[in-house]
């Protein structure tokens, strides 16, 4: 692979930053790694069709909009041969984009294969990658500490046992992976399985959930649980980014309406805007990050969703509006010293109007690095064009990797970095920053905005071991 790759026109100056910063540890504070893939020494990868195609909706989206029928696509029945002989017939689709990035690096730095992928060495490729995901060398642990991973977040819902942090807790491996904590599915009051999700949550704490303050004590108290197993952040998802500040006594009023399940539409986002509120306010309590991440329209193509299920590819970016949206919470909670927030986009157009001034305001604010859809070379460049001007480097989260293809971790951060690198050495070139100005902001956007915004810093990481063996 070209060593000079994405660093672009002022190549001397960003070789220069990338050399500082290439060999830096993997700071990978939100993700969607299955935890039970590093639960036990014994875990190991299936084959290559369900570790790289099968779960990944990116690709699974493109072979689709190429007219690759989804009953394909997920047939377990199939030989998985057969489906991958069919991923490298249309392998040609990714070139240029994210997925054809990751993918190349992941098949030629960890897997060492030499070839780029195609219907002439399909099957080469399809047992060459088997063979080696049997191995231990190349086993998720093993793995784990050659990509030198600082720490590693799963994503886990409120309700979950963690059984799988449990037994990584109990071995004696010493790999950093950490629960953050999901509520989302306890906030969907209109889901028609949310009254099963209470029970579950009523299950886990001593406090009554069938009551509104109940609720919210419930809450509490599986955030300790989590904090007990090296939780450092909470994560929040939703369409809009509305947040409310209700009455105590409405409040609980709207939380009745939901357990009889006649809450009006409206009145379900004002319940749910008031609980973000409430749950920023846990975080002033008890110090975890809270991420929020925003305009996604799940699940458009809705036969594939009532076929497939969600995570098909039928994802899309909506416009939403943060400046109102989150008005509620951060007059309420902006200014605390102990709350750090991470806000997320998947509209690009209020980068520059909303995000950056925000967080150049906010004390609690930080701005997440491109997410999803633009998660790529020129969503990065984009980004650092619209955002760092108002906000700052400092007022960013830096990066993480955001993804549930634990092999693509690597490429991921080196794509970042090699951005980053590219973007401060036209900087240095106009004379904007001196060359030791950009290796410090380099290191800062490669690792140090991640430890702060998430408090991931040695003494927090001794403080959490702690706390998980008492």
């Amino acid at each position: 692979m070209n060593p000079d790759r994405f660093l672009g026109p002022h190549k001397e100056i960003a070789r220069e930053l990338f050399q500082g910063i290439e060999s830096l540890p993997l700071v990978c504070p939100h993700g969607h790694v299955e935890p039970s893939l590093l639960a036990s020494e014994e875990a190991r990868f299936p084959n290559p069709v369900e570790l790289f195609l099968r779960p990944d909706h990116y690709i699974l989206r493109m072979l689709y909009s190429q007219g690759v029928a989804m009953e394909f696509l997920l047939d377990t029945d199939k030989e998985p041969l057969e489906l991958w002989k069919v991923f490298a017939q249309k392998f040609h689709l990714f070139w240029g984009t994210p997925s054809g990035i990751w993918l190349e690096y992941q098949w030629r730095r960890t897997f060492g294969m030499e070839d780029s992928l195609g219907p002439h060495n399909a099957e080469e490729y399809y047992h060459g990658l088997a063979e080696k995901l049997s191995s231990p060398e190349f086993s998720p642990r093993a793995l784990f500490k050659r990509f030198n991973i600082e720490v590693l977040a799963t994503t886990d819902r409120a309700t979950d046992n963690l059984e799988h942090h449990q037994a990584i807790q109990k071995d004696d491996w010493s790999g950093r992976v950490i629960p953050p904590f999901r509520p989302d599915k306890l906030l969907s009051f209109q889901a028609p399985n949310w009254n099963d999700e209470l029970g579950a949550l009523q299950r886990l704490v001593s406090a009554d959930v069938f009551i509104y303050q109940g609720f919210l004590d419930g809450l509490r108290e599986r955030r300790q649980y989590f904090r007990s197993l090296g939780c450092v952040a909470t994560d929040h998802g939703c369409l809009t980014p509305f947040t409310d500040r209700l009455s105590t006594a409405k409040a609980s009023r709207l939380f009745d309406r939901a357990l009889r399940r006649n809450l009006e539409l409206a009145e379900a986002q004002s319940l749910q805007g008031h609980l973000l509120t409430e749950l920023a306010g846990m975080s002033c309590e008890d110090g975890l990050t809270m991420q929020l991440h925003c305009g996604a329209y799940r699940d458009h193509h809705r036969a594939l969703f009532e076929k497939f299920g969600p995570d098909k590819g039928a994802d899309f970016p909506v416009r939403v509006n943060y400046t109102r949206g989150l008005e509620a919470l951060l007059n309420t909670h902006g200014a605390h010293p102990n709350f750090k927030f991470i806000v997320f986009t998947l509209d690009e157009s209020n980068y520059a109007r909303e995000l950056a001034p925000l967080a150049g305001h906010y004390p609690c604010m930080r701005i997440g690095p491109p997410w999803w859809f633009h998660d790529s070379l020129n969503g990065m460049m984009r980004f650092f064009d619209q955002v760092m001007e108002t906000a700052g480097v400092y007022n960013t989260a830096g990066f993480n990797d955001d993804t549930r293809a634990f092999c693509s971790i690597p490429a991921r951060h080196d794509l970042w970095r090699r951005a980053s690198c590219r973007w401060l050495s036209g900087l240095v070139a106009d004379d904007i920053l001196a060359i030791e100005q950009a290796h410090r902001l380099a290191d800062e956007l490669a690792v140090g905005r991640a430890r702060d915004a998430y408090n991931l810093t040695a003494q927090s990481a001794a403080v959490a071991a702690s706390a998980g063996s008492t």
